[in-house]
């Protein structure tokens, strides 16, 4: 591990890479075999045992990538440090992530029950809500936490700030009222440069790394950073379901976390002038973003560094309005996802939040942003003119018929 005294800032740039001097490169190498040799049927077979029930690998080597691959584990080495986790397990999506961590759990207690904070990410609130995987969920706001808790409860499901309102919940107030329940934190939105809830008492941390931690909108994963126990029962779960991160894919993922802080930090600057300048605008009827939470003013320096940089917005023209402000941007793109390095903007009731119960799904009149890193009078004025209905004619379009914004 790097050492312990280093800031975040040069935390990110050096984790997960300690030995590369000794191994004379200066970039990680991304180890892509499927198989390895072995070098005799005992110790190949003692490693193989080790890692299908997750442990390290033993002297018989790596054995095969399903078990455990050297690149994949150097992205999870630095994740773990970012989060101040002992260990952290990557896969190969945020929701195989989520869906790893319920089978796990649910293996501890018959008829497993998960407690779950709304509003959540649309992908885990349908995971949940499903049962797809045998676990029953009570769904609550923060206060109810408490009063939702049984003896079966295996976990306790929270996102903060929540996707896509930008709810804060605090964090420390889930775990006492979890009573000893393990409480997972989906960290996405807020990545480690803004929250580590591991110190708040949280038991696990989940992230989407496609978003910001990955940064640039050209890879999936997830990650689950957690105590050492926690991490081989997650280990083991992915050996046995077969939900690995790619190596290229753990490569692209750790070579994010090394611009993470200076990217989170410009993107929130933006936001947050967004967010003043959307709060004046007569289309715009309400914005979400931490700092207009009651929350903030006692969990700003306590629980979260910065607001982030993601928002949402309530149209006044409604879902009209909605669908013609994701029609007429030009420098925005009309997309899912969120944390790269260019902006985007979509609906969430019409796309990410769609399978979530009518009672608990978002507004239809709500556009969510996720602001980049593009000059933030351009995302101004590209929403201006979008608010505004500026007809596709007009302004400069360029060759490829996009509004020039000068």
């Amino acid at each position: 591990m790097a050492s312990p005294s280093l800031r975040f800032d040069s935390l990110a740039v050096h984790a997960g890479r300690e030995d590369l001097n000794e191994l004379g490169v200066h970039a990680p190498p991304i180890d892509l075999s499927s198989t390895n040799p072995l070098p005799d049927v005992e110790l190949g077979g003692l490693s193989y045992e080790s890692m299908a029930n997750g442990g390290e690998p033993g002297p018989g080597g790596n054995v095969y990538a399903r078990l455990w691959n050297p690149t994949v584990a150097r992205f999870e080495s630095a994740l773990a440090q970012l989060e101040r986790a002992p260990a952290s397990v990557a896969f190969a999506s945020g929701m195989a992530a989520m869906s790893a961590t319920l089978l796990a759990l649910s293996q501890v207690r018959k008829n497993a029950h998960v407690v779950a904070v709304r509003p959540l990410y649309g992908g885990t609130d349908h995971l949940l809500a499903s049962g797809f995987l045998g676990v029953e969920t009570t769904f609550c706001d923060a206060t109810g936490v408490a009063r939702a808790m049984r003896p079966s409860t295996v976990l306790v499901v929270v996102e903060t700030p929540a996707n896509p309102t930008l709810d804060l919940v605090d964090i420390k107030a889930i775990v006492a009222a979890a009573g000893g329940v393990p409480v997972l934190v989906d960290n996405t939105f807020a990545t480690p440069v803004l929250q580590n809830p591991l110190e708040l008492g949280a038991s696990l941390v989940l992230h989407s790394a496609t978003k910001f931690i990955g940064g640039h909108g050209d890879v999936v994963g997830g990650v689950v950073a957690c105590g050492e126990d926690l991490a081989a029962s997650l280990r083991r779960t992915r050996a046995i379901t077969g939900a690995v991160l790619h190596p290229l894919a753990a490569y692209l993922l750790h070579r994010g976390l090394t611009t993470l802080p200076v990217r989170v930090r410009a993107q929130q600057r933006s936001a947050m002038r967004l967010v003043e300048w959307l709060t004046g605008h007569p289309e715009v009827v309400r914005v979400h973003y931490p700092t207009n939470d009651p929350a903030w003013a006692s969990l700003a320096g306590t629980q979260m560094r910065g607001p982030g940089s993601m928002l949402s917005a309530q149209l006044r023209g409604g879902p009209e309005q909605v669908d013609q402000v994701t029609r007429g941007v030009r420098l925005f793109t009309h997309a899912v996802s969120l944390g790269g390095v260019d902006s985007l903007i979509q609906s969430p009731s019409a796309l990410t939040h769609r399978p979530v119960a009518p009672e608990a799904r978002p507004r239809a009149d709500l556009v969510r942003l996720s602001v980049g890193l593009e000059d933030v009078e351009d995302l101004e004025r590209d929403l201006a003119q979008a608010l505004d209905s500026v007809p596709h004619g007009a302004g400069h379009p360029d060759a490829c018929g996009r509004l020039a914004l000068r």
